[in-house]
Order: C-alpha cells, then structure tokens, then sequence
C-alpha cells in the first residue's frame, strides 16, 4: 500500500504531461519544428547554435580555433587585458544566428519559459565553477530598466542555475546605481568609461558576500566591460573570487 501510494504522485506527473503534449505538443525552442520533448532543439538548430567546448581560454572561455594540446591554456586576449572577474564560461557564440535569438527571445520578448533551458544548459557549461560557488550573484538591472522590462533576465537565468547546482542567489547585495547609455556600438574603452561607478555594493548586504567565491550571472558577454565593474565592486567589498557564467559570448578571436 505505501509504495503504491509513493507511485501515485508520479503518475499524477507523467499524465500531466502528456496531456500537456497532447494540448501543446513539444516544439525546439528556435524554430518550432516538432520535438521529443519540451524545452528542447531540433537536430538542425542544435548543429547550428555553435556550443563552445573545450580547448578554450582557461580564463575568458572563448573557444581556440584548433587544439594545442596545452591544457590551461589562455589567450593572448587574456594575457593582454586579465579581466577582473577570476574565470568566463558561456554555453554558445553570441555570433551564432540560434543563440542570438534564444537570448534575445527571453531579454526582449518576455519569453520567461526559456530561462529554464538555457539555464539548465548554463549549469553544465560551468560545472567547473559552480561546484566551489557559495553565491550566484545576478547582473543588476538599473531600477528604471528594470521597471520598464519587469524583469531581470540574469536574475531569472541565475535562479535555475540555482535549482541545478545548489548555491543561492543573492539579489539584494549588489546595485545598478548609474544608468548607463546602451552599449551598442561603444569601444572597449568607451564601454569600461560608461560603466565606470556603475555598480555599488549595499553596506547592509556587504557581509553577506566577505570572503565569499562568487559566480557572476548573465545572459551574453561582449567586451567583458559589465562584468569587470560588476567583480571590482564585489571584491571591492570583500569577495574572495568571482567567476562569471554567460549564456551566450562574443568571440572575436580564434
């Protein structure tokens, strides 16, 4: 009797959803083609979203052209310019047509329900960070964006990543206080002056986040120039590591 009563909620599940699929059968996230499954991509939209694997940059995540066979191995990009956060991960290339337009659905369009697939698929791309994660710290929305958008996508992003690795997401702590002009179109250097003072650290959440190793949440990394001012601010306020996980990143170099 118990372990037929510890079957039923299961049960309850999967009739639940099949009839979902009956009502809305699954669809790949991109193009709406017919799929096994819910929150998933068809087999032409999963060869073309460009997902970065290994070899890369140990330090920035972005993808070698070929395989030196180095391990550790990071970039004349990172040797150059170490950026402030520790490490980089990302699932895709922001320079692919499917990834753009996953990031772009959930930032621009309310399309909340991708959160959790890309976010899923964020967890495994940082399986090397998230396991020595004590917080997931989500890039602000400055208070007038956020009231125009309604949400946070990295918010959103970071509270799957959450379900899937076990850390906690800290929202309160850090703050978009300069509501900075769109990036779009600005250097490098234009982009680290334009988020110069951007971020601060609330006094009465500071504790929260001394000595603590972070990874940094965000939909899509460009120049880097956000998430610098981003870790500056945390460490600032006494961090001991901060990391970054992107969905997607740009990729300017082999």
């Amino acid at each position: 009797m118990p372990l037929a009563a510890a079957t039923l909620p299961a049960l309850a599940r999967r009739a639940g959803s099949a009839l979902l699929d009956l009502i809305y059968p699954p669809s790949c996230l991109v193009c709406r083609r017919a799929v096994a499954e819910h929150g998933g991509l068809c087999a032409a939209c999963w060869r073309e979203i460009a997902f970065i694997e290994r070899p890369y940059c140990e330090r920035l995540g972005a993808p070698f052209e070929r395989d030196l066979n180095q391990p550790g191995l990071i970039s004349p990009e990172a040797a150059a310019n170490p950026p402030v956060f520790g490490r980089a991960r990302a699932v895709a290339r922001y320079d692919s047509d499917k990834a753009r337009s996953l990031a772009h659905r959930l930032k621009y369009h309310d399309r909340l329900e991708l959160a959790g697939p890309m976010g899923r698929w964020m967890a495994r791309a940082g399986a090397d960070l998230l396991p020595d994660a004590d917080l997931l710290v989500p890039i602000p929305l400055h208070r007038l964006r956020l009231a125009a958008r309604r949400f946070n996508q990295s918010a959103e992003l970071a509270r799957v990543v959450s379900r899937e690795c076990g850390a906690p997401v800290e929202t309160m702590a850090l703050a978009r206080v300069k509501a900075t002009a769109p990036q779009v179109g600005l250097s490098r250097a234009q982009r680290a002056v334009n988020l110069a003072g951007a971020f601060r650290v609330d006094p009465l959440r500071a504790a929260v986040l001394e000595g603590q190793r972070i990874v940094l949440i965000d939909d899509v990394l460009t120049t880097g120039a956000t998430a610098n001012a981003a870790a500056r601010a945390l460490l600032k306020a006494g961090a001991a590591q901060v990391d970054l996980l992107v969905f997607a990143r740009a990729v300017t170099s082999g």
